[in-house]
């Protein structure tokens, strides 16, 4: 198939990455308390622990670093430690601080014991990021007045303020802006059974009948990501609107998630078209990430940061120095019979 710049291509429901329908419903759903927010059970014991610290001593609470795949709740849990806090949230992202002097106006516009939150952390600038070293330390930032010669620095000195950075790409943080962080937690995939709970709470908030075995149906396809729940979650319900009598069952949420070609682990049909050009096109691979994309019509760059992943995390995919191959799971869940050599054990170059 040929495909154009001006061609437009339907969003993957499984995407984990936010979308404009999705800003507008999770400003819905986005719980307010800890208490509220399900899941992430050590993470928030930890949190809940070093807030009440900082109210006790009537200080800020340090600097945070939330990171882990996107669509688990980084956002929500900065509002939240803002609330719990009572202060006042600012949120911008990475890329929007563009110049030295966006974040001077960001940081000298803090009231005392405010939570910035910079979501994207790592692709701050390194102009950027430079300045933020002694806000984050020492509560000042150094400003250059004036150029050549006759260029000075003054000093000014911030309020005391809370940074939460989030990122997917912890790696790419360097290690002086890292090691700033007095608070670094990872955000893990949620289980089935916590799914099930966000969405029949989402829900309910939406107004949506839905019964126990309808939620964990669409759960158990989301990939671990509360994002894509509820993202299913509001496409089960047209399904059940129109072919059924409003309520999401188990029989509808199934019917619906198959007609979107989302199959019972959250598999889609891009999911599904790449292991089968690797055991069909290649014999279970090894093959190279571009030969790939190439064969099935997409970017290497989404096979490698949406598809690849998720595929791993469940042992469908492997990475070898010759390429990606197929493992027996992969193979098993395609209906596929693995291949083996001489000695009877499976083939996995």
């Amino acid at each position: 198939m040929i495909q154009t710049e001006d061609m437009e291509f339907a969003p993957r429901f499984v995407t984990p990455e936010n979308t404009q329908e999705d800003g507008e419903i999770e400003i819905t759903l986005r719980p307010q308390t800890l208490r509220e927010y399900i899941g992430q059970d050590k993470v928030k014991e930890k949190i809940a622990v070093y807030i009440e610290a900082a109210k006790r001593r009537g200080e800020p609470l340090d600097h945070v670093l939330l990171y882990g795949p996107p669509g688990l709740g980084k956002t929500t849990l900065s509002a939240i430690i803002a609330h719990e806090l009572g202060v006042n949230l600012r949120v911008t992202t990475g890329p929007a601080i563009e110049k030295p002097g966006d974040l001077v106006s960001l940081l000298t516009s803090l009231s005392d014991n405010d939570v910035l939150f910079i979501d994207e952390i790592h692709r701050l600038s390194r102009a950027v990021e430079e300045i933020m070293y002694p806000a984050l330390e020492d509560r000042v930032i150094d400003i250059i007045i004036g150029k050549g010669p006759s260029a000075r620095s003054i000093r000014m000195d911030l309020k005391p303020f809370t940074l939460i950075g989030a990122t997917t790409r912890a790696g790419q943080l360097s290690s002086p802006l890292r090691d700033r962080f007095g608070v670094i937690e990872r955000l893990e995939l949620y289980n089935k059974e916590q799914l099930t709970d966000i969405v029949r709470r989402s829900a309910i908030i939406l107004g949506i009948p839905c019964t126990t075995d309808g939620a964990s149906e669409i759960a158990g396809r989301a990939r671990g990501t509360p994002r894509i729940a509820n993202r299913l979650l509001k496409r089960v319900r047209d399904f059940a609107d129109v072919m059924g009598n409003g309520e999401i069952t188990q029989e509808i949420a199934d019917m619906a998630l198959s007609r979107l070609e989302i199959d019972s682990l959250g598999l889609d049909s891009l999911d599904r078209r790449m292991l089968n050009m690797i055991i069909k096109g290649y014999g279970g691979g090894p093959v190279g990430l571009e030969t790939l994309a190439s064969a099935i019509g997409e970017e290497a760059v989404t096979l490698e940061d949406v598809c690849e992943p998720f595929l791993m995390q469940l042992g469908f995919l492997g990475r070898t120095p010759r390429g990606r191959v197929a493992t027996r799971l992969a193979y098993t869940h395609l209906g596929f019979v693995p291949p083996e050599d001489n000695s009877g054990q499976l083939k996995l170059v």
